[in-house]
Parts: C-alpha cells; sequence; structure tokens
C-alpha cells in the first residue's frame, strides 16, 4: 500500500460518522470490519489496539467539525436549540461533507440543504433560512477581498454615467425577520455567559428567539460589511438597497437609479440629494473599490 492510498483510507474512515454513543463504527462504508481496516495501516501498540487508535482521529475530527459549525451558526443553534442543533449538524454534514482544506467552507451549502430539509427548522423555518443567510454572510465578509477604495467624485469626473465596483466582502440582504438585531442580542448573551453560568443565558436567547419568532414577517434591508477586521450589519431603505444591488450588478449610474426609484414613494425633487447622501455614507465606509480592481 502506498501512501495515497494509506492517505484515502484513513480520510475515508475518520470521516465517516461516529454512532449515537460517539463511537466509531463496526464496518467501513464496503461493509469490511472497521478493526481490519484499521490493522491494514495502523500498528497498534501496548495500550491501544490499531482500531482504537483510528478511533481518536475519527472522534477528533467529528468533535472539531461539530464545534467549527456551532461557532459559525450561533444563531440558528439558538432558534432550533442544543439538542435539534446537534441532530442537524450532523445531519448536514453527512449529506454535504467537508470538502475544503478550511473549515471556514463548512457551512457553504448548508441554507441550500435546510431548504431541502424544513424538518430540521420546524416550526421556524423561514426565521433559521433567514439567520442562516445573515450568518453566512458574515463569514463571507469576514475574510473576503478588499481593494483599494474609491473615492466616487474622481470617477464621476471622467464618466458622466459609469460603473462603480463595490468591495468584495459587502453583501447584500433581502430579509423577513429582523436577525441581524436578534444575531447581535444572542453574541451578547453568550459574551455574557462566558462570566455567569449557562442556565443564566440561556433563557435570554430563548426569549429573543421567541419575541421575534412572533414578529409579522416584513421586509428588511440589510448590508453585511467589514471595517477594521470587524464585521458589521447596517439597516438600508428598499430604495438604497436596490440602488446598490444595482450598482453591484454591473448596471450604469443612470439605470441603477431608474431600478432603484421605480414605483418608489420618493418625490422626484428629493432624489439627487438622497443619492448624494447615500454616497458620501457609503465612500466613507469605503464600499466602492477602484476600477478594475474586481472582474
Amino acid at each position: 500500500m502506498n501512501l495515497l492510498e494509506i492517505q484515502t483510507q484513513m480520510l475515508e474512515a475518520i470521516m465517516q460518522p461516529l454512532t449515537s454513543g460517539y463511537n466509531m463504527q463496526r464496518r467501513a462504508r464496503d461493509g469490511r470490519p472497521m478493526r481490519d481496516v484499521a490493522a491494514g495501516f495502523i500498528k497498534p501498540n501496548e495500550r491501544l489496539s490499531s482500531l482504537e487508535r483510528l478511533e481518536i482521529y475519527n472522534r477528533q475530527y467529528w468533535y472539531r467539525i461539530l464545534d467549527s459549525l456551532e461557532e459559525d451558526f450561533p444563531g440558528l443553534l439558538a432558534i432550533v436549540g442544543r439538542r435539534r442543533f446537534g441532530a442537524l449538524s450532523k445531519a448536514y454534514l453527512i449529506e454535504c461533507p467537508s470538502q475544503s482544506f478550511t473549515l471556514r467552507d463548512l457551512g457553504s451549502r448548508l441554507e441550500m440543504w435546510l431548504r431541502a430539509h424544513p424538518e430540521h427548522t420546524h416550526p421556524h423555518e423561514e426565521l433559521a433560512l433567514d439567520m442562516v443567510r445573515l450568518e453566512w454572510a458574515e463569514v463571507e465578509a469576514f475574510d473576503a477581498a478588499e481593494h483599494s477604495v474609491l473615492i466616487p467624485e474622481a470617477l464621476l469626473s471622467t464618466d458622466p454615467d459609469p460603473r462603480f465596483a463595490l468591495q468584495p466582502y459587502l453583501r447584500l440582504l433581502e430579509l423577513h425577520y429582523p436577525v441581524d438585531e436578534l444575531l447581535v442580542g444572542i453574541k451578547s448573551a453568550i459574551r455574557d455567559s462566558e462570566a455567569a453560568s449557562n442556565a443564566v443565558a440561556a433563557p435570554a436567547k430563548h426569549n429573543r428567539v421567541r419575541k421575534i419568532a412572533r414578529q409579522k414577517p416584513q421586509t428588511i434591508f440589510v448590508a453585511v460589511h467589514r471595517q477594521d477586521d470587524s464585521v458589521y450589519f447596517k439597516r438600508l431603505e428598499r430604495d438604497a438597497f436596490l440602488f446598490l444591488s444595482a450598482l453591484r450588478d454591473g448596471k450604469r449610474l443612470s439605470n441603477a437609479a431608474s431600478s432603484a426609484f421605480e414605483g418608489s414613494d420618493t418625490e422626484l425633487n428629493e432624489i439627487p440629494g438622497g443619492v448624494r447622501g447615500w454616497f458620501e455614507e457609503w465612500a466613507a465606509l469605503g464600499w466602492f473599490a477602484q476600477p478594475g480592481t474586481i472582474d
């Protein structure tokens, strides 16, 4: 057996789900006894058998990826509860196993998977989907690229109807529940729990979730962005969201304005001042990138 074959067999073994008792499966996916699989590439020692040595890696792999998913999605955990989140996480990772060298990508398919498996978030399916979209946007905003900042006036001085490139880390979300406020509150409760018992923190998170879940769905527009290595949520007005989305999609300034204000209640004489205010604010936040830096 060469090195690649050993690595492949070990990878398949440690990625196999644990039993309900958090032990290693007794048979491999191909039906062979796991003790025979382990003995094929791991030697026993004076204290542990080949299977027991392999089981250590199997457990640590699953403990780590389950912990990572919990770290990335504390809002979803608060919505469904710890027991259901554990079952949800295991089912998701079995169907959507890690395909990346980094744990950062672990939750990339979670929204898609939850849409196909609403039983895991019932009766708060839409609330859970909103939260997952926000939390994944937070992951992306944290480590996406940042390019040289553009001052919009510099582009407008050379092109009266330009296209604007937005920073790659900027994420724009249309949501149905105020999950941005909910997630901030949940994280605050988690920080508080570091100085208090979970028995105090858990009811606080549960009460926040219950309060939001009782609300009637409404359209909420949120920009997820990064400043000084921290991620922030910023609420946007409908017109501003549509305008910024159109710019992100590559529309020229005039077309973006037409898209944003079509069907809007904004008075025509208020539009220029409103657009100017948006540009000033977004430029101050560094949301515009130099043209040519983004494909």
